[in-house]
């Protein structure tokens, strides 16, 4: 028995930095448009909105690649993830729970 043999160290947390960088980037989207045309008027509070939804997206995501164990398992986190973030989207953009 070898007594100078250490156990492995737990693995790195994984970070998607792709997944962010696009939600960043859905953000940019309604800021160009508001540069090229009127029909588009965002505040700030809406921006931090979408920005906190997309968090929580992305929240949502990380946690299901990163907890969940099985392929089937993940596909099936990640699809709740988008589908409660619609939800809450469609909620806020034209109450469809009233």
């Amino acid at each position: 028995m070898d007594l100078t043999s250490r156990a492995a160290p737990p693995p790195a947390p994984r970070f998607h930095p792709r997944l962010w960088v696009a939600a960043a980037g859905l953000l940019l989207v309604p800021a160009a448009a508001m540069l090229v045309t009127r029909e588009v008027d965002w505040g700030p509070g809406d921006f931090a909105m979408a920005a906190a939804l997309l968090a929580g997206l992305c929240l949502g995501v990380e946690a299901a690649l990163r907890w969940l164990g099985t392929p089937l398992s993940r596909i099936a986190g990640v699809g709740l993830a988008v589908i409660v973030f619609l939800a809450v989207w469609a909620e806020l953009a034209v109450g469809i729970f009233d």
